[in-house]
């Protein structure tokens, strides 16, 4: 039986984890924006981001969860409960430490090589922040976040790897998908 994928999504996981590419992926395939909550702290600007106050960057959120349609993506916990309250669908990436690895690394390749774009200079500080970030998240963040989600039942799914979400995502169709196949 096939479910009408949902409305509002927020994506959460260390670095590395695959938010972002999930993230467009699922934007996508369903014709629902995608908000990077890193761009909702930081305002883009040249020659150097400037972090929004906390009023600004909340009601950015805020502005974001009250839309009809979105996909929320980030590493961010404290202050993203409107976001959990709202969304439809919670999707914890919880990947291995060894693929969160790889992928800092291939990232990190790929932006020196300027073969993916990045929003920060990728810098060896930066890097090594990529990795600080990821054992932190190893030793108490991804318990944080689990904690947190236990107060949001039935919206949650932890996904460990990729395959496991397309599993599940060939069983939702977006609603355009679904009108198509009732009226056809």
């Amino acid at each position: 039986m096939d479910t009408i994928f949902p409305n509002r999504i927020h994506i959460i996981g260390s670095v590395g984890s695959g938010k972002t590419t999930l993230a467009r992926t699922l934007s996508t395939r369903f014709h629902i924006p995608y908000y990077e909550l890193d761009n909702v702290v930081w305002e883009r600007a040249e020659p150097n981001d400037i972090r929004r106050s906390e009023a600004d960057r909340d009601a950015m959120l805020l502005s974001i969860v009250n839309k009809k349609c979105w996909i929320i993506e980030g590493a961010h916990l404290k202050w993203v409960s409107p976001s959990f309250c709202r969304a439809d669908l919670i999707v914890f990436l919880n990947p291995s430490y060894s693929t969160i690895t790889y992928r800092i690394i291939t990232r990190f390749i790929k932006q020196r090589l300027r073969l993916e774009q990045a929003h920060y200079t990728p810098t060896w500080d930066m890097f090594k922040k990529m990795f600080e970030w990821s054992a932190t998240y190893q030793r108490e963040g991804r318990y944080q976040i689990q904690d947190t989600l236990e107060d949001y039942p039935g919206k949650v799914v932890v996904v460990k790897d990729l395959k496991q979400l397309k599993q599940r995502l060939e069983h939702w169709r977006s609603p355009i998908e679904q009108q198509e196949r009732t009226s056809g």
